[in-house]
């Protein structure tokens, strides 16, 4: 064992690419107007990873599992854990190292996401482990729709059997317009937000959930146009894994 192996504290992998050195051609895509960063299997020591950037959005998330439980009781599907932790520097008050309510609340919406989308039946009595790390942030909603599109990324890139990937989407109503992925700023002028999920290549949604006072017809718009951008970062998500597997 290393000397300097530290138990009390996360180590960082023995070996692990680093996200991007600059952003010359090929290190990110456009959607309709938003610039995406998105990497899989930067983590060597996990089943599965990836990275993605979005504006002032940086999240990297690992996989690990299938493995067996410890538990006892034997269940005929799979459990999918997710935990996300924000890093003490990742918004502009410290954030204390401990899990807090707000770190439960986004990893309960990014769960409920993806459930829908793996295969849970083919995989008895195991538990698939997923850990987001938020290094900067720029507000929750931001989070969770980075943090489902990085954790859906790293499944695949684990080989893990899914239906489709899990893509997310935030829109929020300004006035009498409607903004996708608004900033932390901007969510505070908002009226209300909608996050949305889905599995664009089966045509599902996976999760809806709203925040704030919307009308009806708002939030059928709100999903129209997130099922829109939904689709342009499906592609994303699938030309980084098809990178990655060229890179091998």
């Amino acid at each position: 064992m290393q000397a300097s192996f530290d138990r009390r504290r996360v180590n960082g992998p023995d070996e692990s690419l680093a996200p991007r050195e600059n952003r010359g051609e090929g290190e990110g895509l456009w959607t309709s107007d938003q610039y995406i960063v998105l990497k899989a299997g930067l983590i060597s020591q996990a089943n599965g990873s990836a990275y993605v950037e979005t504006e002032r959005t940086k999240i990297a998330c690992a996989v690990y599992g299938p493995r067996q439980s410890k538990s006892t009781t034997f269940s005929e599907k799979g459990r999918l854990n997710v935990e996300v932790k924000f890093a003490p520097f990742s918004c502009s008050s410290r954030r204390a190292p401990l899990r807090d309510a707000e770190d439960r609340s986004l990893a309960v919406h990014i769960q409920q996401s993806l459930a829908q989308s793996v295969r849970l039946e083919l995989l008895p009595k195991s538990v698939i482990d997923i850990f987001i790390t938020v290094i900067e942030s720029d507000g929750n909603e931001a989070c969770v729709a980075a943090g489902a599109v990085a954790a859906s990324t790293a499944l695949a890139n684990a080989g893990i059997e899914m239906l489709g990937l899990v893509v997310s989407c935030v829109a929020s109503t300004v006035g009498k317009e409607i903004w996708l992925d608004p900033t932390e700023e901007e969510s505070r002028l908002a009226a209300g937000t909608l996050g949305f999920a889905c599995i664009p290549a089966l045509g599902t949604i996976t999760s809806v959930w709203q925040r704030g006072s919307m009308l009806p017809i708002e939030a059928a718009r709100c999903m129209e146009l997130c099922q829109e951008r939904c689709t342009d970062i499906h592609q994303i998500v699938a030309q980084a894994l098809l990178d990655d597997v060229r890179e091998i």
